[in-house]
């Protein structure tokens, strides 16, 4: 079975003022592979600037959107990778726990 990822933006922040530019999105992945799991959290920092052509305003932006600034500070194939080698480490450990004379 193939390992699913799923991303995510869990929340946003956002100027209060009349351009409303988001200033930091907080993420969230998710890889599956059976009943193998493992997920990662984080936030980006974001310098919304109103008189760039490239501005949305708050109420314009997508998750699309917003998932492809976070890849522009977040390695997308690191991460996802770091969270292959997790379910990895789940399905083969190297190490476990017991009591030998139990």
């Amino acid at each position: 079975m193939a390992i699913e990822t799923t991303w995510s933006i869990t929340l946003t922040e956002y100027t209060n003022d009349t351009d409303k530019g988001i200033v930091t999105a907080h993420w969230r992945v998710t890889a599956e592979d059976g009943d193998y799991t493992a997920s990662a959290y984080g936030t980006v920092g974001l310098t919304p600037d109103p008189s760039s052509p490239d501005f949305v305003a708050y109420a314009d932006v997508t998750e699309a959107m917003a998932l492809g600034w976070v890849w522009g500070s977040v390695d997308k194939d690191e991460t996802e990778a770091n969270l292959a080698a997790q379910i990895d480490a789940q399905k083969n450990p190297t190490e476990a726990s017991g009591l030998p004379w139990a």
